[in-house]
């Protein structure tokens, strides 16, 4: 734990709220921003005071290194609103912790737990009033760090820029998703910052994924760097496989994200009797599964969606499309995972945190 002294969180208040302008009954992800945000600069070695401000473009020299180097993180987690109008939050240290090794691998400095948090709690107790209360629904929060020095050396930056911005959102996903499993490129490689919400991870998925969404599919599996033998993420998400009555995971790496979603459904599913396997899995292991009738389910896990079913898989011009099944394991765990999330039963692991 870093420890840091933080002062009285300074707050300025927009003048204009956008809060009416907002259809909650039809919102779509991340397309909406609350009216406020929370700020802290990195400069001279040091961490300044958290500020909330409002929502509002930023200024950045040309010359800013984040525009040359591509020194960002990010982390994704929401807030929720129960029925008592209590705010929650669903292991928000394990991202406070997440960015800290993503900014470490990027040499960044590392954000205190205290500034991280009561930021956070701050930011949401002003902006309550945007965490939607319709089921599915939720405050999206986009924690993110990047490098503010001017110069064009190729070095680490010296200054930063911590922000939390927040959105209210519907559903990340909407009907059936269809991945196609990818045979040529890479999304990470051994050594590499596969590991870490780096922004750069995600700009060289887009291409590939561009190229899955020409042939009629919606996201791509992606598969080891090496042999491409080996499926290791769904597009952005961790990937779960059900071949019989076992649950079927990818190991974490260098090269795979150690989702928050993903090791909470792993505890889930075991605490629910379901038998968990952790290991690599073969894309032949698919493919024969499949074709004897023992490949039930597939689905993607994280924060934004949190379970996202997959109805079939394209591999080497082959389409192979899942059965569907009443009592899936990806409607029973994201139910059981929402309802703790959303604080509609009680939380045997502790996972959920209460902004007071």
């Amino acid at each position: 734990m870093i420890s840091t002294a933080i002062t009285p969180i300074d707050i300025k208040k927009t003048q204009t709220s956008r809060l009416s302008n907002v259809d909650f009954g039809n919102l779509p992800f991340g397309q909406i921003f609350s009216d406020h945000m929370m700020v802290c600069d990195f400069k001279n070695g040091k961490w300044e005071n958290p500020k909330i401000v409002p929502y509002e473009p930023i200024s950045l020299a040309p010359s800013a290194k984040i525009f040359h180097y591509g020194q960002s993180v990010f982390e994704g987690l929401k807030a929720y609103k129960d029925k008592e109008g209590k705010i929650w939050l669903f292991r928000p240290l394990e991202n406070q912790k997440r960015i800290n090794l993503s900014a470490e691998r990027l040499a960044m400095p590392q954000i205190p737990e205290n500034y991280f948090m009561e930021g956070l709690k701050a930011l949401l107790k002003v902006d309550s009033n945007w965490i939607p209360t319709d089921d599915g629904s939720s405050l999206y929060i986009r924690p993110f760090m990047f490098a503010t020095s001017e110069g064009f050396h190729a070095s680490p930056a010296d200054d930063y820029k911590f922000i939390i911005a927040t959105s209210p959102s519907g559903a990340y996903f909407a009907g059936d998703v269809k991945v196609l499993i990818e045979q040529k490129y890479a999304r990470s490689a051994n050594g590499g910052v596969g590991f870490a919400k780096a922004g750069g991870n995600y700009a060289g998925q887009f291409y590939p994924t561009q190229l899955a969404k020409d042939k009629g599919f919606q996201q791509v599996i992606w598969t080891d760097d090496t042999t491409h033998e080996y499926i290791e993420e769904a597009g952005a998400m961790n990937i779960f496989v059900r071949i019989g009555d076992t649950l079927l995971t990818c190991p974490t790496s260098d090269r795979i994200l150690d989702g928050i979603t993903r090791k909470s459904l792993i505890e889930l599913a075991k605490s629910e009797g379901i038998n968990v396997e952790v290991r690599k899995i073969k894309v032949s292991e698919l493919v024969e599964a499949h074709k004897n009738g023992q490949l039930k389910e597939m689905f993607g896990a994280g924060t934004a969606a949190v379970i996202s079913p997959i109805s079939g898989f394209g591999f080497k011009e082959e389409t192979f499309n899942l059965p569907t099944i009443e009592e899936s394991y990806a409607s029973f765990l994201k139910k059981r995972m929402t309802d703790i999330q959303y604080n509609r039963t009680e939380d045997p692991f502790g996972w959920r945190y209460e902004v007071k």
